[in-house]
Protein backbone atom coordinates (compact mmCIF):
# COMPACT_ATOMS: atom_id res chain seq x y z
CA UNK A 1 0.00 0.00 0.00
CA UNK A 2 1.21 3.25 -0.79
CA UNK A 3 1.99 6.08 1.72
CA UNK A 4 0.96 9.43 0.38
CA UNK A 5 2.56 12.53 1.58
CA UNK A 6 1.40 16.06 0.64
CA UNK A 7 3.52 19.25 1.54
CA UNK A 8 1.30 21.50 -0.68
CA UNK A 9 -1.75 21.55 -2.58
CA UNK A 10 -0.27 22.72 -5.70
CA UNK A 11 0.70 18.97 -6.93
CA UNK A 12 4.28 20.17 -8.30
CA UNK A 13 2.60 23.14 -10.79
CA UNK A 14 3.36 26.70 -10.57
CA UNK A 15 0.55 29.09 -8.77
CA UNK A 16 0.25 30.94 -5.94
CA UNK A 17 2.25 27.59 -3.61
CA UNK A 18 5.53 27.18 -4.01
CA UNK A 19 6.50 24.58 -6.61
CA UNK A 20 7.30 21.30 -5.64
CA UNK A 21 8.04 17.72 -7.47
CA UNK A 22 5.54 15.11 -7.52
CA UNK A 23 7.88 12.10 -6.71
CA UNK A 24 6.27 8.64 -6.74
CA UNK A 25 8.39 5.83 -5.82
CA UNK A 26 7.26 1.94 -7.74
CA UNK A 27 8.48 -1.38 -7.47
CA UNK A 28 7.93 -4.46 -8.88
CA UNK A 29 4.82 -5.04 -6.18
CA UNK A 30 3.10 -1.80 -6.69
CA UNK A 31 3.22 2.09 -5.75
CA UNK A 32 5.13 2.29 -2.45
CA UNK A 33 4.74 6.42 -1.61
CA UNK A 34 4.25 9.65 -3.39
CA UNK A 35 5.37 12.98 -1.92
CA UNK A 36 5.45 16.44 -2.75
CA UNK A 37 9.02 17.33 -2.53
CA UNK A 38 11.48 20.25 -2.86
CA UNK A 39 14.51 18.68 -3.95
CA UNK A 40 15.58 15.04 -4.28
CA UNK A 41 18.92 13.27 -4.67
CA UNK A 42 19.21 10.01 -6.26
CA UNK A 43 21.93 7.27 -7.19
CA UNK A 44 22.50 7.49 -10.94
CA UNK A 45 24.71 5.02 -12.30
CA UNK A 46 26.92 7.78 -13.58
CA UNK A 47 26.87 9.33 -9.83
CA UNK A 48 24.70 10.92 -7.87
CA UNK A 49 22.16 13.24 -8.88
CA UNK A 50 19.68 16.23 -7.83
CA UNK A 51 16.37 17.16 -8.98
CA UNK A 52 14.65 20.95 -8.31
CA UNK A 53 11.52 22.03 -9.43
CA UNK A 54 11.83 22.89 -13.18
CA UNK A 55 13.98 20.64 -14.06
CA UNK A 56 14.64 19.34 -17.77
CA UNK A 57 13.25 16.31 -18.79
CA UNK A 58 15.42 13.25 -18.80
CA UNK A 59 15.61 9.37 -18.06
CA UNK A 60 18.38 7.52 -16.60
CA UNK A 61 19.49 4.24 -14.31
CA UNK A 62 19.54 4.19 -11.01
CA UNK A 63 21.87 1.68 -8.83
CA UNK A 64 21.52 0.76 -5.04
CA UNK A 65 21.81 3.59 -2.73
CA UNK A 66 19.67 6.38 -0.80
CA UNK A 67 17.24 7.99 -2.57
CA UNK A 68 16.91 11.24 -0.34
CA UNK A 69 13.59 13.37 -0.49
CA UNK A 70 13.44 17.27 1.02
CA UNK A 71 10.64 17.80 2.20
CA UNK A 72 9.02 20.85 3.93
CA UNK A 73 9.02 19.33 7.72
CA UNK A 74 12.86 17.42 7.01
CA UNK A 75 13.89 14.76 4.74
CA UNK A 76 12.62 11.23 3.74
CA UNK A 77 15.74 8.62 3.21
CA UNK A 78 14.50 5.44 1.03
CA UNK A 79 16.74 2.53 0.33
CA UNK A 80 16.51 2.09 -3.19
CA UNK A 81 18.12 -0.86 -5.65
CA UNK A 82 18.57 -0.71 -9.18
CA UNK A 83 15.55 1.01 -11.54
CA UNK A 84 15.36 4.25 -13.36
CA UNK A 85 14.05 7.78 -12.48
CA UNK A 86 11.96 9.76 -14.69
CA UNK A 87 11.78 13.32 -14.97
CA UNK A 88 9.22 15.15 -16.58
CA UNK A 89 7.36 18.32 -15.91
CA UNK A 90 7.73 18.52 -12.23
CA UNK A 91 7.26 14.57 -11.54
CA UNK A 92 9.51 12.10 -11.09
CA UNK A 93 8.37 8.11 -10.95
CA UNK A 94 11.16 6.48 -9.18
CA UNK A 95 10.84 2.50 -10.96
CA UNK A 96 12.93 0.88 -8.27
CA UNK A 97 13.60 -3.10 -8.18
CA UNK A 98 13.95 -2.16 -4.33
CA UNK A 99 12.67 0.42 -2.35
CA UNK A 100 12.34 0.56 1.64
CA UNK A 101 12.03 3.53 3.97
CA UNK A 102 14.81 4.56 6.25
CA UNK A 103 12.44 4.22 9.13
CA UNK A 104 11.65 0.77 8.17
CA UNK A 105 14.72 -1.19 8.07
CA UNK A 106 15.79 -3.50 10.35
CA UNK A 107 19.02 -3.36 11.42
CA UNK A 108 19.35 -7.23 12.42
CA UNK A 109 17.66 -8.33 9.29
CA UNK A 110 20.15 -6.15 7.20
CA UNK A 111 23.05 -7.46 9.15
CA UNK A 112 21.96 -11.07 8.51
CA UNK A 113 21.69 -10.72 4.79
CA UNK A 114 25.19 -9.10 4.66
CA UNK A 115 26.57 -11.56 6.32
CA UNK A 116 24.81 -14.29 4.67
CA UNK A 117 25.59 -12.98 1.19
CA UNK A 118 29.86 -12.70 2.31
CA UNK A 119 29.23 -16.55 3.09
CA UNK A 120 27.77 -17.62 -0.42
CA UNK A 121 30.34 -15.23 -1.51
CA UNK A 122 33.67 -16.91 0.12
CA UNK A 123 31.99 -20.46 -0.26
CA UNK A 124 31.52 -20.03 -4.03
CA UNK A 125 34.17 -22.53 -5.32
CA UNK A 126 31.84 -25.75 -3.14
CA UNK A 127 28.23 -24.53 -4.54
CA UNK A 128 27.07 -25.62 -7.51
CA UNK A 129 25.07 -23.22 -10.48
CA UNK A 130 26.67 -20.38 -7.82
CA UNK A 131 25.67 -17.18 -8.75
CA UNK A 132 27.62 -14.62 -7.97
CA UNK A 133 25.75 -11.36 -9.78
CA UNK A 134 22.92 -12.48 -7.19
CA UNK A 135 25.40 -12.77 -4.16
CA UNK A 136 27.15 -9.78 -4.74
CA UNK A 137 23.77 -7.92 -5.36
CA UNK A 138 21.95 -8.98 -2.10
CA UNK A 139 25.27 -8.16 -0.18
CA UNK A 140 24.91 -4.52 -1.91
CA UNK A 141 21.07 -3.93 -0.82
CA UNK A 142 22.26 -5.11 2.77
CA UNK A 143 25.19 -2.78 2.59
CA UNK A 144 22.84 0.20 1.65
CA UNK A 145 20.92 -0.74 4.49
CA UNK A 146 23.33 -0.87 6.83
CA UNK A 147 24.77 2.59 5.51
CA UNK A 148 21.96 4.38 5.34
CA UNK A 149 21.06 3.75 9.67
CA UNK A 150 24.56 4.30 10.44
CA UNK A 151 24.59 8.26 7.91
CA UNK A 152 26.66 7.04 5.63
CA UNK A 153 25.03 5.87 3.00
CA UNK A 154 22.95 9.41 2.28
CA UNK A 155 25.98 12.42 2.99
Amino acid sequence: MAETHQAHSDNGREGSAVLRLIVTIVTPTGTRAEYNVRHLRAPGVEGHFGVLPGHIPFMTMLKTGALILDLDNGQKIWAISGGFAEVHNNIVTILAETAEPADSIDLDRAESSRQRALKRLAERNDIQNFDASRANASLSRALNRINILSGSGHN
